[in-house]
């Protein structure tokens, strides 16, 4: 063989190597999930929860080797309860972090300033928190999922509930933007299909997300005929209701009480015993409901790691880390367009049993949990939820000719 003979076939060598070097590298590279939730403020414990879930999930796969072959890692951004904030946040997410997928979204009017640049990023979202029937509506777009129970499929159970109470003049009491004015507009037309005779009250209450005095709002209700109040508010904003409606003697009148998400675990932790018992309670998921391998496993887990039940919240978010790992195994890619195909239609066992995406509007088939509040848990300090029902999904989930999405 010549000199020159020689630098070639070393020069081919090398080439080669480093190509093998490069190609390696690249399949040990993280896949890299963007969490948008909210961390500051005082609806702050539901990030905190959404974390805790996805931490759980992240470690489990990273220690069962990944998806396929490669470690995930997760981003976080604080969307600050601000559709512009989440906005950015997606955009630094995808362009400067290079996100493969982003999951969060506590806040329904985030959520609906959000989904539309979905389109542009490319990349699939999966929500497991806000709640508007908007974002699987008429905002519906391939890339966005939910996998949480949405404002019309908790409101139909609600309105089933409310229908055996007998109660018939209702009002509510729900923050001032999409979330509290669209729970009161789906309970009341459920609950009237149910119950013609039932008066939907013209004196509402709608306080800003993020009030502080809540008094002239539940004076208002108590000085009104009202016998039955459905009430949204939420994360900080509930704790600080209940303990105010404690003292102006709320729910020592004869009023039928539905709180539309009064069993998030992260509420009732911070309340404990002021949390008053007898009341209606929701959530979208109950750790103590659902008899199943993977439920068992996660509460355990959960519990192991941070003392207390998981919250809903911390559910979807868990569950929504373990759908993007099925879904890139299917599509064999982190290609965001094949990602997302592969989302539609897909079940997957979650906690909260066998959990699908329908096709035609991305909204997960998932069933609301409703309870009436019971004695503390003696090791959780909790309460517990009695007369726990969880409602089908198929019969509390819109047919998706009435959704508006267009997929």
């Amino acid at each position: 063989m010549t000199i020159t003979s020689i630098k070639k076939l070393l020069v081919a060598m090398t080439a080669t190597a480093a190509l093998g070097t490069a190609s390696t590298s690249y399949a040990e590279d993280p896949i890299r999930i963007g969490g948008i939730y909210i961390l500051s403020g005082s609806a702050a414990t539901y990030g905190e929860f959404a974390q805790r879930g996805i931490n759980l999930a992240v470690e489990e796969i990273n220690s069962s080797g990944g998806i396929l072959g490669r470690q995930v890692e997760m981003i976080y951004e604080d969307g600050q309860a601000k559709a512009s904030v989440a906005i950015q946040a997606a955009r630094k997410l995808v362009y400067a972090e290079g996100a493969d997928a982003l999951v969060g979204l506590d806040s329904s009017g985030v959520a609906q300033g959000m989904v539309p640049i979905m389109t542009e990023l490319q990349k699939p979202l999966i929500i497991t928190h806000a709640a508007t029937p908007d974002v699987t509506g008429e905002l519906c777009n391939p890339f966005t999922y939910r996998i949480s129970v949405n404002v019309p499929q908790n409101m139909k159970a609600a309105a089933l509930v409310a229908a055996e109470t007998g109660a018939t003049n209702w009002t509510t009491i729900g923050p001032d933007y999409a979330f509290g004015h669209q729970s009161w507009e789906y309970f009341g037309n459920y609950l009237k299909e149910i119950n013609p005779d039932v008066n939907l009250m013209s004196e509402t209450n709608f306080p800003r997300f993020g009030a502080e005095d809540f008094t002239p709002f539940i004076d208002r209700v108590m000085n009104s005929d009202a016998e039955g109040v459905l009430i949204s508010v939420w994360g900080g904003d509930l704790v600080n209701f209940v303990r105010q409606a404690n003292t102006r003697g709320f729910f020592e009148d004869d009023l039928e009480v539905l709180f539309t998400v009064g069993a998030a675990t992260e509420v009732l932790s911070a309340l404990g015993e002021e949390m008053p018992e007898g009341v209606h309670l929701s959530t979208r998921y109950w750790y103590d409901a659902y008899d199943n391998p993977v439920n068992d496993r996660f509460v355990k887990a959960y519990i192991e790691a941070y003392g207390t039940p998981p919250s809903y919240n911390a559910e979807g978010a868990y569950a929504a880390i373990y759908a993007y790992k099925k879904a890139m195994e299917t599509a064999g890619t982190t290609d965001g367009s094949a990602v997302a195909k592969a989302l539609s239609g897909m079940s997957l066992d979650a906690p909260n049993g066998t959990v699908t995406f329908r096709e035609g509007d991305h909204q997960a088939l998932v069933s609301p949990n409703w309870g009436v509040s019971g004695p503390m848990h003696p090791e959780h300090g909790i309460r517990t939820l009695t007369n726990l029902k969880i409602f089908e999904a198929g019969k509390v989930t819109r047919p998706i000719k009435e959704t508006g999405c267009r997929l």
